[in-house]
């Protein structure tokens, strides 16, 4: 540049432009960075990465009130014996008071992780244990993050802290100091702060380094692949909870305690990457927002279908339980293929095919689900009450109905004409044809036992069977009053996703059954401590309703949504 000439417009524009530009990714980081802090659990660049499992809690008094308020005064007293035990077990003994000596200085929530017990090879591919794990050798991470550090470390430190008293120790590893104490033969804590950010307690030294380790750059929770971006199609304002799910890791789990995975069952397992919810609650009860995904360079894909949304309009409003779907054939696939990877799958695919054979002398795969290939549904509905008088509660019992969309119509037929020809020759059935509406229908009656069983038609080619007295009448014609006008269907199934590739409705109370229990149990069988699991038995809620919504969000990720109505303690 020529001494003394001014600078051309071109030049002040450039530098301009990359000062304002250079300020704009500057702050757009920085907003990143906050948003991410945001949605991510507490700890969660603490937690080691083959995590099992991973549940952030809310420390909020307000909150726990509110969850305290649903349930019964016996689920009630169990839930506060929970928190009694944790608080004896954790608290007590060491000299500590929740409200007096860390709810002053604790963050907003805790998280809570159980350490996986694979190890990675080499390569870093996880591989199994030869010899079965012990339950009580399950490692815990809590992660409580520090809001005052000044009454945190006071706390820690002071001359008259119970950490000086007993036979706790002290050591350093990578210059962060530890204290550590040996309760019982099997039962240690050890305790840390890390930055003066994070108090961090585990239940043995080794977790205590490898909660070190991964806060200063090892692979954490935080670090899981295609995680923070789906906690971000999840978020809610003010959730209760967040939970993360290591699909591998419980894979792992499952094929070393219960013997139930096969190999190849496990290599499928393999290619799935977590599992991350939601919780949420609300004046009725909790709602749950769900998000499962594919590892990056997994050869599975997921077949994006979102095409149901006709079946609550074919049921009539006092239905007791719906589970639909977008697409029974691709259903009848995608089970087939993860029968073998889910050890909680109720029936083998084989199973259900040679009862198909056995019963009608159809193939199920050729004759029936070649062309059920359209939304579908099984439902449960009420016989009609005797009489005027009868209460609105289940008092009779409930039919079967099955619906499903045909995209082939004259096959469809074809095998319906196969079906009625076995079961009246091999089952001695009377068949008859009558005419409701517009609508033909076939009944099939045992004269020895008077059960009866009938299919037809409804409109868009759907085909429905029932089995049950009287069910067809409540089906066709269509309903005046359906389920997806019924308040409390609207109320409890989640309409978020849209559209979605099926719903679930279950009324347990007029069904007159508590599935809460059992079905809970068994998801949590994914921690093998004996007492962890009498602790989430004994805080189990009573249910009265539960809806269910289901989508696929893209070729790597499934989207369901859960809502649980609550009993709430009586005042």
């Amino acid at each position: 540049m020529i001494k003394g000439k001014k600078p051309s417009i071109l030049v002040t524009l450039v530098v301009t432009t990359l000062l304002i530009g250079g300020g704009a990714t500057a702050y757009w980081v920085l907003t990143q960075k906050q948003e991410l802090s945001r949605i991510l659990p507490a700890g969660a660049n603490v937690v080691p990465q083959d995590a099992l499992v991973a549940l952030s809690v809310s420390t909020n008094p307000d909150r726990w009130q509110q969850l305290r308020e649903f349930g019964t005064k016996e689920s009630q007293a169990g839930f506060d014996r929970t928190l009694s035990n944790l608080r004896d077990r954790f608290l007590t003994p060491n000299g500590y008071n929740y409200q007096q000596d860390i709810q002053s200085w604790a963050g907003k929530e805790v998280t809570i992780a159980f350490l996986s017990q694979q190890t990675k090879s080499p390569e870093g591919k996880l591989t199994q244990q030869s010899s079965k794990p012990e339950p009580d050798k399950q490692s815990v991470v809590i992660v409580l993050p520090i809001d005052d550090p000044v009454r945190a470390i006071k706390l820690l430190e002071q001359p008259n802290s119970p950490l000086k008293q007993g036979n706790w120790i002290d050591r350093t590893y990578k210059g962060i100091q530890i204290k550590e104490i040996k309760e019982t033969p099997t039962e240690n804590y050890s305790a840390t702060v890390l930055d003066r950010r994070f108090l961090v307690i585990t239940t043995d030294s080794k977790a205590t380094d490898r909660a070190i380790d991964t806060y200063l750059g090892g692979a954490s929770l935080a670090k899981t692949p295609g995680y923070s971006q789906a906690l971000a199609q999840i978020q809610t304002d003010r959730p209760f909870a967040k939970l993360y799910v290591n699909i591998p890791a419980a894979a792992s789990v499952a094929k070393n305690f219960q013997q139930q995975v096969s190999p190849q069952g496990f290599v499928e397992l393999q290619q799935q990457q977590g599992l991350a919810t939601t919780i949420t609650l609300e004046k009725d009860g909790i709602r749950f927002k769900s998000i499962s995904w594919l590892k990056p360079n997994s050869q599975k894909k997921y077949a994006v279908k979102n095409e149901a949304g006709i079946m609550p309009e074919l049921l009539p409003a006092n239905t007791l339980m719906m589970m639909s779907g977008g697409n029974l054939k691709q259903f009848w696939q995608d089970y087939v293929q993860g029968a073998e990877s889910n050890p909680m799958t109720p029936f083998k695919p084989q199973e259900l095919r040679n009862l198909v054979k056995n019963f009608s002398n159809l193939d199920l795969d050729k004759d029936l689900v070649a062309w059920m290939d359209g939304e579908f549904s099984l439902s449960l509905i009420p016989f009609p009450q005797q009489s005027k008088e009868d209460s609105p509660s289940l008092n009779s019992g409930a039919g079967v109905v099955f619906m499903v969309k045909a995209s082939n119509r004259s096959l469809a037929e074809k095998s319906l004409q196969q079906f009625d020809r076995a079961l009246a020759n091999k089952y001695n059935l009377k068949v008859e044809t009558t005419t409701i509406g517009d609508r033909i229908v076939i009944n099939f009656t045992s004269p020895s036992q008077g059960q009866k069983m009938s299919h037809g038609w409804l409109k868009d080619n759907v085909a429905f069977l029932v089995l049950g007295d009287h069910i067809t009448d409540a089906i066709v014609p269509q309903p005046k009053a359906t389920l997806a006008s019924s308040q409390l269907f609207r109320n409890i199934v989640p309409w978020e996703l849209k559209p979605n590739n099926g719903n679930f409705f279950l009324d347990i109370d007029r069904l007159g059954i508590d599935l809460t229990a059992s079905v809970l149990t068994s998801l949590f069988r994914l921690s093998p401590d004996p007492n962890t699991q009498k602790m989430l038995r004994n805080s189990i809620l009573p249910t009265q309703a539960v809806g269910i919504t289901t989508a696929v969000s893209d070729a790597r990720t499934t989207r369901f949504d859960i809502f649980v109505k609550l009993k709430k303690v009586e005042k």
